[in-house]
């Protein structure tokens, strides 16, 4: 497969600007995919909060495995930090999220409080393209003030969005990382549709995740398609896939296209099951 790198020159611009605006801001919400949230931890991001509290939300839970959520919770966890587990497009989030960061920035809260003055908690919300940040301000905003989609650099440029009489947080573009050194990450970035789909091979990348599926959920993949994938290769499994839904082109050959881009819908729309890479 070829090496996947996806760094185009609004995302250089978006991280420039993060760092100009990372003195006006009291803590980062970082929000992390739920079907490959450790893919999702930008290195960049790590610097650029430069000690500030995080607010890790890890969104899409509704597709995602729960027994390894609660694995990387464990891992993400530090006194400097929370964690909230959601899905961006359900009501109450802005509750949930309002209350995380009033917790992370109590200290800073008080310390105005005790001066007469009632601070306005800054957040910037950060993470890869498609995770659903800007999906995730518009509800927690009430309305559709960050523009939404669900293909990777819709948002490109800052959006202030006040959530309530003490927050207002900064919508940011998704962004990646100028040189995704480790292709097993970038491969799953590329699953949940984080990297451009016109970038990539369908049929290469359907390959990589029917080989990551069938070793990770094997019942789930095999109870979606009905298949037998007892030895064999992730290129028979396609081709069985296609015969079973019959994906033929003229002359009965296997539509090799439109069967990889049926299994990576799958996956991406929760049909296979809950799953987290």
């Amino acid at each position: 497969m070829q090496k996947i790198n996806w760094f185009p020159g609004h995302m250089k611009k978006a991280l420039r600007m993060m760092q100009e605006e990372i003195k006006n801001i009291d803590a980062l919400i970082y929000v992390l995919d739920g079907r490959a949230p450790k893919a999702c931890l930008n290195p960049e991001f790590v610097s650029l909060a430069k000690g500030k509290p995080i607010l890790f939300v890890i969104n899409k839970i509704d597709l995602s495995d729960q027994k390894k959520i609660d694995e990387i919770k464990r891992e993400l966890k530090d006194e400097n930090n929370a964690i909230l587990e959601l899905n961006s497009t359900a009501s109450g989030a802005i509750k949930l999220v309002e209350s995380a960061l009033n917790k992370l920035c109590q200290k800073i809260i008080d310390r105005y409080k005790s001066k007469g003055v009632n601070y306005f908690v800054r957040a910037m919300v950060v993470g890869v393209p498609n995770s659903g940040k800007s999906t995730l301000v518009n509800n927690l905003c009430g309305n559709a003030r960050a523009i939404t989609g669900d293909k990777p650099g819709v948002t490109k440029g800052k959006q202030w969005v006040k959530l309530s009489n003490n927050i207002e947080v900064l919508d940011t573009p998704g962004t990646l990382w100028p040189n995704l050194i480790d292709e097993k990450n970038a491969r799953k970035l590329a699953f949940i549709g984080s990297i451009k789909d016109e970038i990539i091979s369908s049929e290469e990348l359907s390959l990589f995740l029917i080989e990551e599926l069938c070793e990770s959920y094997p019942k789930e993949f095999c109870e979606r398609y009905g298949l037998d994938i007892k030895d064999k290769t992730p290129l028979e499994i396609l081709e069985n896939v296609a015969l079973s839904r019959k994906y033929l082109i003229k002359g009965g050959e296997i539509d090799y296209e439109r069967t990889a881009k049926a299994i990576i819908d799958d996956f991406r729309k929760g049909r296979i099951g809950r799953i987290t890479l």
